[in-house]
């Protein structure tokens, strides 16, 4: 049996509150976009940035999580959009970022930097 759809099975709550994710591996951090739903049957955005540390000898993971509701999602994607557009026309000119478009080197040397995957939480 599949490790993922095992874990999914063991906890069937997870399951139906999990509809959907994506994982997106970028250097140290991994963040992780999730859709979930509530009791109502609605849905609703988490974008968790999760990034690997340590403490003494041991590794933890320190995460922060933002909720992105549905009467969100065009305003944040709009705002989200007009920062990246002003960074890349504005501020830095003279980077080129299609060597940053997807498709170029990933570290884990997959060639999707979107991985569907169940969601550590």
């Amino acid at each position: 049996m599949n490790k993922k759809r095992r874990k999914v099975e063991d906890n069937k709550d997870y399951d139906r509150d999990e509809i959907f994710s994506k994982k997106v591996k970028a250097g140290k951090r991994t963040y992780f976009f999730d859709v979930k739903s509530t009791r109502s049957n609605d849905y609703y955005l988490t974008i968790t940035e999760s990034k690997r540390k340590m403490r003494e000898e041991n590794y933890f993971y320190e995460k922060h999580k933002i909720f992105l509701y549905k009467e969100d999602f065009q305003k944040f994607i709009e705002a989200l959009q007009r920062t990246v557009d002003h960074v890349k026309n504005d501020l830095m000119p003279e980077v080129d970022f299609s060597q940053f478009d997807m498709g170029s080197d990933n570290s884990d040397g997959d060639d999707d930097a979107f991985k569907d995957d169940l969601k550590w939480d």
